[in-house]
Parts: structure tokens; C-alpha cells; sequence
């Protein structure tokens, strides 16, 4: 009695009162296609919420130069290039103390890398967690708290708080609680699918990124002269919004709905009908809670997780900076002899996400078709290099030239990133050296992540004390981090360059051997 208490545990309330309501469960395809819908809704919840710092950064340290404003348009407004007078686009704001003196972009950054830092270091965390817990209240728990202190943030504003540890204090819990998001959602991902088609499926599925990004910083900009408190609150309703979503209808594990996982051997979940859900739900003798989670030692010795991880360690560096700097770096910088509102420089970094969406997609289609994950993020980081270089160098000639360039630099930059932290963690944590009762697939996402994280949090962190120095530096730093993730590749790209060349060596052998027997069985003819 309490086995099968256990057994149906996993069972959402949502999923309960449409089986009473139907009479009968859900097919396999429709439960598929329903943890992609909310796993994608959850984690561009996730995104959505980061975006606000970015787009207020300008409002907080507002320091540009004197401008004049007209419109053009309800989405880019820009400011042309004045001699005094009032205006009324970005210089409208005064900036909010402790962040609109000397050493604001300081401040803004060491925000950001308080957030970072301790993401990245409760991934490692959330991981083995996710791995032990129910994935769904798990998810559920750390989306509620995710909105709760970023909501918080925003109450500084309401609240008339001018305390920098106030501010440091809520991105740091809010970081804790983000890190539960990226190892669970993979892992449910990892649960439902097996390994076909999976870089395809997960780079489509991989736009929540860029689609939370664009849908935050539209949010976050659309109320933005309602106050900067509202950029914050908005987003994280959003987020909370999310979790109850989560908490009514996400299944986590095939099992628990009685469904076979695709990764254990004898789990051939394309053969299971809607008919043999019933009697494998009897007759199956573990569930979602049976499982044994490996350690962190463990997970780490699995080959390629290492150099995966030291990957997007440098790639989310890069990432990461366009994404908490980008609105900044567009408001403060000459297009066409224009500078655009803060406003218009949230609207228009969402391009370089767009261009990130396309990466993404391409990235696991090109891996599934050369089944090589390795040359496939490898080739996408050192196309970065020459793309963020023309971004830098050509960026400023026009609004069309920025636009087009932005989201080719997106493409390539968002591409490995994407592919790393979907695909490749999903078939690292189902690696043939783990045994059918290990569940490594929240750990491994997190230790990729988590290492990944921290180069999250250093590219913010040296962008706030760079871009003092000039935007060239900040750049160059980009380049280079781009240049050093390729590198590190390097060992995986000439293991899958060499199995590749066995492979047509033995097919030509083979298909040598055929030929040379062919004569022969002519002859006895």
C-alpha cells in the first residue's frame, strides 16, 4: 500500500483532475509535448527575471552626454546629438544612490557577479539535489523564491532604500534560488527523450533563453518610467506565475505516469501505447523515487564532462556580458551619430537574442547531422571571434549595419552555449559508463552550468571595471575568451575527427572486401 502511495506521489494535481475529467491518461506523445510547453514556459520565466538589472543599469548610473530627443516610432526611440537644453530621453534620470556615483559601473557590477557567484556555486548544489528530490516541487520551490527576492529588489525603489548591501543581499538569495532552474528542467528534458534527434529537439526547445531574454527586457523596459522598482516586480510575478504552472501540471518522470524512461535499456518508450500504460504502471517496481543519485567525484569522471564544462566556462564569460551589458554598452555608444534611449537600448539588445534563437537551432541540428558536439561548438566559438570584431568595428555606422551584425554575433555566440548546456549535458549525464540505476542528469547539468556560472560571473565583474577604460578592452577580453573555449575543445575535436576517419577506413575496407568477393562467387557460378 505505501509502495503504490509512493509510487504515485509524482502525480501532478493539474494532470490528476483532467485523468478524473477524461477518464483515461494522457499518450506518450501528448505528455511529451506538454513538458517541452512547460519546462520552455519555466525556464523563459527564469531569463525574464534576470533581465532587469540590464535594462536599468542606465537608469541607475545614468552618465551620458548631453542629448536631444525625438521619436521615431513606439519601439526605437533615439537622441540625436545636442548642444544643451533639457531633454527628456535618458538624461532624464538622475541615477538612485549607491549606484550613480564615480564608481557606479563598479557597483552594477559587483551586483552582477554577486548574483553569478552564487548561482554557479548553488548549481553544484541544486544538481545533486534535483538528482535526490522531486524535480517538480523542487522546480516549483525555487521559482516562488526566485520571484519573491526579485520582486524584493524592485521594493527598494518604493521602499526609498539607498543601502548597497540591501541590494547585494537580494541578488545573491535570488541567485541561490535561479540555480534550481537550469539541472532540473534538463533533467526532465533528459527523462522524457532519449538520444535521437536529441541536439535538434533541445536547440529548439534551448530558445526559452532567448525568448525570457527578449520577453524580460520588453517587459522590464515597457514599465520602466513607471519607476525602476516595476522593472523588477513585473518579472518577478512573472516567474512566481510560472511555478504554480509547474507545480499543476509538469510530470517530471516518465515513470511516475506510468511510462518507461527512454534511457534505461529495456525502456523502449517509442513501443509503449496508451493500452500498456495501466499494466506498466502495476507491474513496474521503481519509480521517479527509486533511483539512486551519483556524487559530484562521480559525475565529474564521466568522460568529456570536464572539458564540456572548462567550455562554457569562457562561453558563458561571453554570453553573459552581452546579456547584462548589452542595453548599456547600445546607450552609451554613437549609431549613425545617434545615441538611443535607454528605453530603445533594451528594445534593440533583444536582437542579438534573435540571433541566438537561429544559433541555437543550428548548433543541434549541425551536431545531430555530424553527430560531433565537439567540432560543432568549437567551429561556433571561433566564428565568434571575427563576428564580435565586426560588431565593435562597423557597429556604429548605422542602425541597420548594428542590427544585422548584433545578431550574427548572436548566432555564434549563443550557438555553443546553447548546444553545450542542452545536448551535450543530456547525453553526458545518460553516458554508457553510468549504470541503468544511477540518475546523473541534474548533476552533470549542474557541474557543466555551474562551472560555466563562473565565468558568468567574472565576464560582468571585469566588464564593470573595463568599460572605464574603454569599450576596445572590453571586446578584446570577449575575443579572447572566445578564443581560449575553442582551445579547450581541442582534445574532444581530434577524438571525434580521428573515430570519424576509423569509421571510413573500416567502411572502405568493408565495402573492399565485398567487391573481392563478388569475382569469385561469379566463378563458382
Amino acid at each position: 500500500m505505501s509502495h503504490g502511495f509512493d509510487a504515485m506521489r509524482g502525480i501532478p494535481p493539474g494532470i490528476l483532475l483532467i485523468k478524473k475529467i477524461r477518464g483515461r491518461n494522457w499518450s506518450l506523445k501528448t505528455y511529451r509535448y506538454v513538458v517541452l510547453f512547460i519546462t520552455f514556459i519555466a525556464y523563459a520565466c527564469y531569463h525574464a527575471s534576470r533581465k532587469p538589472s540590464s535594462i536599468v543599469k542606465s537608469v541607475l548610473y545614468p552618465e551620458t552626454p548631453t542629448v536631444k530627443a525625438w521619436p521615431l516610432g513606439e519601439v526605437f526611440v533615439r537622441e540625436e546629438l545636442g548642444n544643451g537644453g533639457n531633454v527628456t530621453g535618458r538624461s532624464k534620470y538622475r541615477g538612485w544612490a549607491p549606484f550613480n556615483g564615480p564608481d557606479g559601473t563598479s557597483k552594477l557590477g559587483e551586483i552582477d557577479v554577486a548574483f553569478l557567484a552564487c548561482y554557479s556555486m548553488g548549481m553544484y548544489v541544486a544538481g545533486h539535489l534535483g538528482d535526490t528530490l522531486d524535480l517538480r516541487l523542487f522546480l516549483t520551490a525555487g521559482m516562488i523564491g526566485s520571484g519573491i527576492f526579485v520582486g524584493l529588489f524592485g521594493m527598494g525603489y518604493f521602499w526609498n532604500v539607498h543601502v548597497f548591501g540591501f541590494y547585494l543581499a537580494m541578488q545573491m538569495v535570488a541567485g541561490l534560488f535561479q540555480a534550481t532552474g537550469w539541472p532540473s528542467v534538463v533533467a526532465v528534458i533528459g527523462n522524457w527523450f532519449g538520444k535521437r534527434k536529441r541536439g535538434l529537439i533541445m536547440g529548439v526547445w534551448n530558445a526559452h533563453t532567448s525568448v525570457g531574454n527578449i520577453s524580460g527586457s520588453l517587459l522590464a523596459a515597457s514599465v520602466l518610467d513607471l519607476g525602476w522598482g516595476w522593472s523588477f516586480i513585473v518579472p518577478g510575478g512573472l516567474i512566481v506565475l510560472g511555478g504554480i504552472l509547474v507545480f499543476l501540471f509538469l510530470a517530471a518522470y516518465p515513470e511516475d505516469v506510468g511510462f518507461p524512461c527512454p534511457n534505461d535499456p529495456a525502456g523502449a518508450v517509442e513501443t509503449v501505447t496508451p493500452n500498456d500504460v495501466e499494466s506498466q504502471s502495476r507491474s513496474s517496481s521503481v519509480g521517479s523515487g527509486t533511483k539512486r543519485s551519483v556524487g559530484l567525484v562521480q559525475a565529474c569522471l564521466i568522460p568529456g564532462v570536464i572539458p564540456f564544462a572548462l567550455c562554457l566556462f569562457f562561453s558563458k564569460l561571453v554570453a553573459y556580458t552581452f546579456l547584462y551589458w548589452l542595453p548599456f554598452y547600445l546607450s552609451q555608444t554613437e549609431i549613425g551619430g545617434e545615441y538611443v534611449s535607454v528605453k530603445s537600448a533594451g528594445n534593440l539588445s533583444t536582437l542579438f537574442d534573435v540571433g541566438g534563437i537561429v544559433g541555437g537551432i543550428l548548433a543541434g541540428y549541425i551536431s545531430d547531422k555530424l553527430n560531433a558536439r565537439a567540432i560543432t561548438a568549437a567551429s561556433f566559438m571561433y566564428a565568434a571571434i571575427p563576428s564580435m570584431l565586426a560588431y565593435r568595428s562597423y557597429g556604429g555606422l548605422s542602425h541597420t549595419v548594428n542590427i544585422v551584425l548584433m545578431m550574427i554575433a548572436g548566432l555564434f555566440v549563443n550557438g555553443p552555449y546553447a548546444l553545450i548546456t542542452t545536448a551535450v549535458s543530456a547525453d553526458l549525464g545518460t553516458h554508457s559508463s553510468l549504470r541503468g540505476d544511477s540518475r546523473a542528469l541534474a548533476t552533470v547539468t549542474a557541474i557543466i552550468d555551474g562551472t560555466g556560472s563562473l565565468g558568468a560571473a567574472l565576464g560582468p565583474l571585469l566588464t564593470g571595471f573595463l568599460s572605464t577604460k574603454g569599450w576596445d578592452a572590453v571586446f578584446l577580453m570577449l575575443m579572447a575568451g572566445a578564443l581560449i573555449a575553442g582551445l579547450l575543445l581541442s582534445r574532444l575535436v581530434v577524438d571525434e575527427i580521428t573515430e570519424k576517419a576509423a569509421k571510413r577506413i573500416t567502411l572502405s575496407d568493408a565495402q573492399q572486401g565485398c567487391r573481392a568477393t563478388q569475382p569469385l562467387l561469379t566463378n563458382k557460378k
